[in-house]
């Protein structure tokens, strides 16, 4: 059974270690993202502090992670070569990752339909996210669970970004 709940500071050894295990895949793979220190354990921790951290447990162990946030996001105010499917309130997808052991066995595809609930729950219309323009494995996993192309947004820092959204 899979279960999402909220991290604990007492699981940021543990979240940490499968983020490792993700930006490891990432430098392997030739995908510049979370290669520069981020996400470290004080983003993890400060997701924790603003209830945005969930962790999916599987058996009595962490076996994923993913930052959930219905407070919208600045970058995301503007997207070019494309528009957002809706513009109404909506969920947004950070940092999710899963266990390198267990890759390919549906823990991504349960993290999204946890949130896809969180959203019914919370009259939330649509979820987006973003992800590096290298990164195939993350965007085959977002076509795969219904979400849609929708152009590209800019970090903060200047970094081109590849966004995606499904509508509820």
């Amino acid at each position: 059974m899979l279960a999402l709940r909220y991290t604990k500071l007492e699981d940021i050894e543990r979240v940490m270690e499968i983020i490792k295990q993700a930006q490891q895949y990432f430098k392997e793979k030739g995908v510049n993202q979370w290669q520069n220190g981020y996400p470290n354990a004080k983003v993890i921790e400060n997701d924790i502090k603003n209830g945005h951290s969930f962790v999916l447990i599987k058996n009595n162990e962490i076996v994923g992670t993913i930052a959930i946030s219905f407070e919208g996001e600045a970058t995301y105010n503007k997207i070019f070569e494309g528009a957002w499917k809706s513009n109404d309130n909506y969920a947004v997808i950070h940092r999710i990752a899963v266990d390198h052991e267990l890759k390919g066995i549906g823990l991504s595809s349960e993290m999204i339909k946890q949130t896809e609930l969180m959203c019914n729950k919370k009259s939330v219309g649509s979820i987006k996210v973003d992800t590096h323009e290298d990164n195939q494995a993350m965007q085959r996993s977002l076509i795969k669970n219904g979400f849609d192309y929708c152009g590209v947004i800019y970090l903060a820092d200047g970094s081109k970004r590849v966004a995606f959204e499904k509508c509820l």
